[in-house]
């Protein structure tokens, strides 16, 4: 698992603006419904992010970050993978996840993404002109996933992802896709994450590089997997440069 029921996002280090927020229930062209949460900025800057969680789904660390992103301008969604097999309703601390992500699929998912950027494109949504993904563990491979997926994305971030196979769907993963991305690629990865090696972060990077694909994968010595909590007194400069760095992604990909 990721990150616990109680984990923070931190602040990035810029001065926040209002956000107001909502909660939401989206369609998938399937007709699928699933449960998301918007964030909307009072200054805008025509940006807009689609959220993917950890396996545990959508809960309170996403609802905060796609406000944290807001009060910077961003309008954000953050969804929930498991419309098709838990439903729209929330979720406690006791909330079974890992049954429901063993039944998802990638192209379920990047379905629930396509429903996402649509609604941020959309007036509802604050007709934002440049979509962004950011995603977290299970959430950070999806993300880099979505730049092959045809959205239209002008960029894609990814926190600790696996870059190569391992989905419930045993579908290939990031590694294998780098050909078909057609967005930059954020990653910001833990250098003492034992769950994904250094070797597999720089064959990521190796591979990106020989597909021509714009990307920069950062690694940061001594961080954990899930290092991005503000809980982490240890790791603040780390959450700060990483805020730092999608900020700047943002900024440049954007236009």
């Amino acid at each position: 698992m990721c990150y616990e029921i109680d984990a923070k996002p931190p602040y990035p280090p810029v001065a926040g603006g209002a956000a107001d927020s909502e909660d939401l229930v989206l369609t998938a062209a399937d007709g699928t419904q699933f449960a998301a949460f918007a964030a909307r900025s009072a200054a805008p800057n025509g940006a807009g992010m689609v959220v993917l969680p950890d396996v545990r789904g959508l809960f309170s660390f996403y609802e905060e970050l796609a406000l944290r992103f807001a009060e910077v301008g961003v309008n954000s969604v953050a969804f929930d993978y498991f419309g098709r097999t838990a439903g729209v309703s929330k979720r406690d601390a006791d909330f079974n996840f890992m049954p429901e992500v063993m039944k998802t699929t990638q192209p379920a998912i990047a379905q629930d993404v396509r429903a996402a950027v649509e609604y941020l494109r959309s007036p509802a949504g604050g007709s934002c002109t440049a979509i962004f993904t950011v995603g977290f563990c299970f959430g950070g491979s999806n993300s880099w996933n979505q730049a092959a997926e045809g959205h239209g994305l002008a960029g894609a971030i990814g926190f600790y992802g696996r870059p190569g196979p391992g989905f419930a769907d045993q579908m290939p993963g990031p590694l294998a896709k780098v050909g078909q991305m057609e967005c930059p690629i954020l990653g910001l990865m833990g250098g003492a994450d034992p769950m994904i090696p250094e070797t597999d972060v720089e064959e990521f990077r190796v591979a990106l590089k020989n597909a021509g694909v714009k990307a920069e994968v950062i690694t940061y010595p001594g961080a954990p997997h899930s290092f991005f909590d503000r809980t982490y007194d240890e790791h603040k400069e780390a959450c700060d440069d990483a805020w730092r760095r999608i900020l700047a992604f943002i900024e440049e990909n954007k236009k």
